[in-house]
């Protein structure tokens, strides 16, 4: 077997193999040699049909049969002793399938890049360190007694913060469309949780029914509503304000809060926000430390492995709200709009698979059973815990992906440069992920 490899554009590659001519007569021997002790042909005894009346009857199956199976046992063998890293399925074209001569075939694919770590001495990471002030805790206080608290009906115009119960049903050049409407729906005027315009129209009314416009934001995740204006007939049934939530044992239970007193209560608040702080601490430093990364590593990625990823992330937000692509239609979340996102997250992974090689770091199993350790003792039954993680072999590839990176973050921080930056608590909010 002969294998010629030519670069094509950026990470495309055309291989031409031939396969010796031998070969294929070996292997249409063999078939036609099976053929022959079964067929049942006019006029010959079964097992003595000569070979030129076989041929002519099955000779054009048997050759495409040959020629799909060396091709099958050739291209991986070619792959394998060439050492290619294919990113994408093969294109194949058969160049040269004469009988009396050597199959030749070319196959066109896009391999993953070479990619050798580079670490700059110029960019720095951020170290990142979450500042909280006794005015976060105070906000934080405040909103679990709202989130806790309990509706209740009114009789007055309708105002910020309040809840309100409505029917809707909104029409675009006079059509319905699709999530147009709903009945009996809550919703919290101020939680810009609908499109804009719509709450703010809805703030100083009565219960009635009356119509009010808004037009969709132009990167709305449906494409044939971006920009377009429509018009909601509502229906306002009933307007509610909040009765928060008391300070006491009934709130420490529901928050699952192991203590008995009031004065207690804005302790642990700070305690659980401060145990927040260290995840968000660590994953905006990760963050950054990543971007640096890329700043510093520019390569090429296969354009197949980037569409494959923008897929993934196009199923997942479809999934959840309830979608899958075959009851999708292709405006919504339209694959085009993950590429950039998709692109970034194959570039990162190339990345982390080759830094992983550079720095050789393992994963022993001591290490995943004290992470599951750590973890058990957030729970209440750390056991059981530990018992649920045995029968479940995705968990524990995930707990093993997690202690991989944190090995690897380890080794980065000592050969990347870092600067503290101290952020606010109450800016995280307005952070734009």
């Amino acid at each position: 077997m002969k294998v010629k490899i030519k670069k094509l554009q950026n990470l495309e590659r055309k291989i031409t193999i031939t396969v010796p001519v031998d070969s294929y007569k070996e292997n249409f021997k063999k078939k036609l040699n099976n053929i022959k002790s079964k067929a049942k042909v006019d006029g010959f005894r079964k097992g003595n049909v000569p070979n030129d009346v076989l041929e002519q009857r099955y000779g054009q199956s048997i050759h495409a049969e040959v020629v799909n199976e060396l091709i099958q046992q050739s291209y991986p063998k070619a792959i394998s002793e060439n050492k290619i890293r294919p990113a994408s399925a093969p294109k194949v074209t058969i160049d040269s399938e004469d009988p009396s001569k050597s199959l030749q075939y070319s196959a066109v694919i896009e391999v993953f890049p070479e990619i050798k770590p580079k670490f700059s001495r110029w960019n720095s990471y951020e170290d990142v360190s979450i500042q909280i002030e006794d005015a976060d805790v105070d906000l934080a206080i405040n909103d679990i007694k709202k989130r806790y608290g309990e509706w209740n009906k009114v009789k007055r115009s309708s105002k910020a913060d309040d809840q309100v119960i409505i029917d809707f049903l909104g029409k675009i050049n006079g059509e319905e469309f699709e999530g147009n409407s709903a009945k009996d729906f809550k919703l919290i005027l101020g939680s810009k949780s609908m499109i804009p315009g719509f709450e703010d129209s809805i703030i100083g009314k009565k219960p009635s029914k009356f119509s009010i416009k808004c037009i969709f934001p132009d990167d709305y995740f449906k494409k044939d509503l971006a920009g377009v204006e429509a018009v909601f007939e509502i229906d306002l049934k009933e307007v509610q304000e909040i009765t928060e939530a008391k300070i006491d044992n009934n709130l420490f239970e529901k928050l699952q809060m192991d203590i008995k007193k009031k004065d207690e209560f804005k302790d642990e608040i700070l305690k659980r926000m401060k145990n927040e702080v260290d995840i968000q601490e660590k994953d905006l430093t990760k963050e950054s430390m990543y971007e640096t990364l890329l700043k510093t590593n520019n390569f090429i990625v296969p354009g197949a492995t980037i569409n494959e990823q923008a897929d993934l992330m196009r199923k997942d937000a479809l999934m959840r709200i309830g979608h899958t692509e075959d009851n999708a239609s292709e405006d919504l979340f339209p694959v085009d709009s993950f590429l950039d996102k998709a692109e970034k997250r194959v570039r990162l992974d190339l990345l982390f698979s080759e830094l992983i090689k550079h720095f050789k770091i393992e994963v022993k199993k001591e290490q995943i059973d004290s992470f599951i350790d750590r973890e058990s003792k957030k729970y209440k039954d750390p056991d059981q815990f530990k018992q649920w993680v045995v029968n479940q072999p995705q968990q524990q590839e995930q707990f093993r992906m997690i202690v991989l990176e944190e090995q690897l973050v380890e080794n980065l921080e000592n050969v990347l440069k870092s600067k503290k930056k101290v952020i606010k608590f109450s800016e995280l909010a307005n952070r734009k992920v």
